[in-house]
């Protein structure tokens, strides 16, 4: 494994200023390596993502291979240009043996220019943790865990459909701990079937309790096209009841340390999720792998190209190295671009730079006075200088603030 993806993951985030190329040009936003790993022990009745219910064994020498024959098709669109971090993300990617990761990370970094010390992440689901594996993920080059708990009440993950109680998730967790890894995330979920604030309240006191660097609480939602939406769970928390929820346990997390830098994200001072950072200041991301996304700026004239690949496992694997993999391909047209960027960078309390806007979007500032005006009217938005944030309003409805940038 080459030296340039191990350290220790921890990053101050830098702010989103944008930095002059010697030409005068805005240089391209940092650039960030999706890998997608899609299968999963079993689907849940509430997942809308590209995920699918391993049958036998897998294919993971086939699909590194796909990844990284995938991944010289996409090299054009990035020449010389550094990755500042990796996240594989599924399905469960902690299904596929660290020998396999370490393997598409050498290939990975001989292909990119990896940054020294990059965050390189690894989902994992407490019900395909084994004892022991953890510090060989550690060897492999990843630097950085996100556990899907979703809650530590074993009622709760039951009416999820998790495969793992709660007591698996705390000595997963603990493993991980004791093989070397110090920055994780904690999933996990509230307003879920048959929960009350107080037990809302007592996952974020588990999850504070195991000292991660970062927890994403994040409100259960029923996605279309899955199980729940289709047939909803009894017992769900009313919409006032989900709000007492979000509101007393932000107050915890806040007491216990944590810093609410994005709706739903919250970390140890200096410990935010660099990649997921990178998606919401609008940054370039290269998605490889069965369903991923990729979004690239090209050229001078700044286009934003996004790119999918095929999703269903065996379609992508008997394509990867062709044009074939791609499922679709556009440019973002400049009556679009304010929206795509507003839906990524207003859920940070930070907010964004009217420069980093323009530089991200190749769009002069005055395209957005009009409805930056309408939300500063309805106190969703304050402008301070340069830098244009949301109001605590404006991030409860943040969706409402949203409609404003639509073309």
């Amino acid at each position: 494994m080459t030296g340039c993806v191990r350290g220790s993951g921890k990053h101050v985030a830098a702010a989103d200023t944008v930095q002059p190329s010697p030409a005068g040009r805005p240089l391209p936003p940092p650039l960030a390596l999706y890998i997608h790993l899609p299968w999963c022990v079993r689907k849940c009745p509430y997942c809308d993502f590209n995920s699918h219910a391993a049958k036998g064994s897998l294919p993971f020498t086939d699909y590194a291979d796909a990844l990284i024959a995938d991944l010289e098709q996409e090299l054009p669109l990035v020449w010389g240009r550094t990755v500042t971090s990796v996240f594989f993300g599924g399905g469960t990617p902690s299904l596929f043996p660290p020998a396999t990761i370490a393997d598409i990370l050498d290939r990975a970094s001989a292909l990119l220019r990896f940054e020294p010390g990059l965050e390189v992440t690894l989902e994992t689901n407490p019900g395909t943790a084994e004892h022991g594996r953890f510090r060989a993920y550690l060897g492999a080059g990843v630097n950085r865990l996100s556990f899907g708990v979703q809650s530590f009440d074993d009622g709760c993950l039951a009416r999820l459909g998790r495969i793992h109680d709660a007591d698996q998730a705390r000595r997963a967790i603990a493993s991980a701990r004791a093989d070397g890894f110090d920055n994780f995330n904690i999933d996990l979920m509230y307003a879920l079937p048959g929960q009350t604030v107080a037990m809302a309240e007592r996952d974020i006191a588990e999850a504070v309790a195991l000292d991660p660097s970062h927890i994403s609480h994040y409100q259960l939602t029923l996605e279309p096209n899955t199980v729940f939406a289709a047939r909803p769970p009894e017992g769900l928390p009313d919409d006032d009841e989900a709000w007492t929820m979000q509101r007393e346990c932000q107050t915890r997390l806040a007491e216990a340390g944590f810093e609410h830098y994005e709706i739903s994200a919250y970390a140890r001072p200096g410990l935010r999720c660099r990649h997921n950072l990178n998606y919401w200041r609008f940054g370039d991301y290269l998605g490889i792998g069965a369903g991923a996304h990729g979004k690239i700026t090209q050229g001078a004239d700044g286009t934003l190209l996004r790119r999918s690949k095929r999703k269903h496992p065996n379609d992508y694997l008997a394509q990867a190295a062709g044009p074939g993999r791609i499922a679709t391909e556009a440019a973002i047209a400049p009556e679009d671009r304010p929206f795509e960027f507003m839906l990524n960078a207003l859920r940070l309390h930070e907010g964004f730079s009217l420069t980093a806007f323009e530089a991200r979007t190749g769009l002069a500032g005055s395209t957005i006075e009009a409805p930056v005006a309408a939300a500063v009217a309805h106190d969703w938005l304050v402008v301070e200088g340069d830098r244009i944030r949301p109001t605590e309003s404006g991030l409860r409805f943040n969706n409402a603030l949203l409609g404003l940038f639509l073309p």
